[in-house]
């Protein structure tokens, strides 16, 4: 249904930008919201965190409030109510605010909440700088790692390119690496476009490039054990497979940064690369954990690619965690070999939205344009294990 389609209202409605939304949630305000979309996208992605959320589909409003909305929707606080991309949301908030409901819209929709980006520095015992990105909208992590005026950039968003640009310049830092710690299947990867933006060097694991990376662009790859300089700080390269072959954490001082082979409240899924070849990962991821990421000293800082709902975060408000704290709250990590393999093959969640073409674009095999690229990453991370999903 188009948007002049709709029938008309008297009211005109407010707006409320995503990230002041975000903001009002961290501050633990009352949200509600009201999610007008289908009830499949709904289900498959929507904002729950720190808000109460009811799905209700547009449709439902054409003729008047639906008998049940009615008694489920709260008369003593403002109804936030979401759509897409903006229109129906409209038309939704004009029939409450013709009712006498205070209600507004989210700009732009879910695609306006998927902008929102966000960032913290992460408290360490190092000299190096670290600040954390994150996606409240999909629970995407990246790094900015800077020393004496240089930085490398860790599993950056090419949505994103500009905020790590303007982080850096704001901070006096010259970014000079772009890495990424696998390829990744549930976000587009911003290696190529940030190196193109800075000059940087585009740093790709060794092993992840034997899947058939093909760049129109110059790379340069990483073998388990390699180091990058970046300022008085090292970065060190430590292959741990399993969630995918190439999987590699880097390590920098006393943070590692594990990619999505270990997240701060569960494991990695094994089945992204190859499906049929699950079981075989999940040993391999076994093995990596146990000896080389568990091998690590017990303060050792871990820095995930992705966090969920449940995720805590640290006093310095990041999702990061020691690795005694995370030994403590993975049941997954205190598995022998057998159970452990069958907790992660089992009930696994749904794969990635649009995860093939977003692997073959980071591959290189496809190249969509900035809002086609941003279009096939929309929807929630599902690359941990379980329904725990990265917490």
């Amino acid at each position: 249904m188009q948007p002049e389609d709709f029938p008309a209202t008297d009211a005109i409605p407010d707006s409320v930008a995503p990230s002041e939304l975000k903001s009002r949630i961290d501050a633990g305000e009352d949200v509600f919201v009201l999610d007008v979309r289908a009830a499949s996208n709904y289900q498959e992605w929507h904002i729950d965190s720190g808000v109460e959320s009811l799905n209700v589909p547009y449709f439902e409003f054409l003729d008047g409030i639906p008998e049940d909305s009615l008694a489920a929707l709260p008369d003593d606080r403002t109804v936030t109510v979401v759509c897409a991309k903006g229109a129906s949301s409209e038309f939704v908030v004009g029939r409450l605010l013709n009712a006498g409901y205070d209600a507004e819209q989210l700009a732009n929709g879910m695609r306006g909440w998927a902008r929102v980006y966000e960032s913290h520095e992460v408290r360490t015992n190092g000299d190096a700088t670290v600040v954390q990105y994150r996606r409240p909208s999909s629970g995407c992590l990246a790094y900015l790692v800077a020393s004496n005026g240089e930085g490398a950039v860790i599993d950056p968003l090419r949505a994103f390119t500009d905020a790590y640009v303007e982080d850096a310049r704001e901070r006096g830092v010259d970014i000079t690496y772009a890495l990424d710690t696998h390829i990744h299947a549930d976000h587009v990867s911003g290696v190529r476009e940030l190196a193109a933006a800075t000059g940087a060097t585009a740093i790709l694991p060794e092993v992840a490039v034997a899947r058939g990376v093909d760049y129109d662009a110059p790379f340069e790859t990483v073998a388990d054990g390699d180091e990058l300089t970046v300022g008085n700080a090292t970065v060190e390269a430590i292959h741990t497979p399993g969630h995918t072959t190439g999987m590699t954490a880097y390590r920098v001082d006393d943070v590692l940064f594990t990619g999505d082979g270990l997240f701060t409240g569960s494991v990695a899924r094994p089945d992204l690369e190859d499906p049929d070849a699950a079981r075989d990962a999940a040993e391999t991821l076994y093995d990596t954990l146990h000896e080389r990421v568990l091998a690590h000293d017990p303060d050792t800082l871990v820095a995930p690619a992705h966090y969920g709902d449940g995720a805590v975060r640290r006093e310095d408000d990041t999702y990061t965690a020691r690795l005694d704290g995370v030994v403590d709250r993975v049941d997954a990590l205190s598995l022998d070999r057998e159970a452990f393999v069958a907790f992660v093959t089992t009930d696994m969640p749904p794969q990635p939205a649009n995860h093939e073409d977003i692997v073959a674009t980071n591959l290189g095999e496809r190249a969509p344009g900035d809002d086609e690229a941003f279009t096939l990453e929309l929807g929630p991370n599902n690359c941990a294990a379980s329904g725990e999903a990265a917490e």
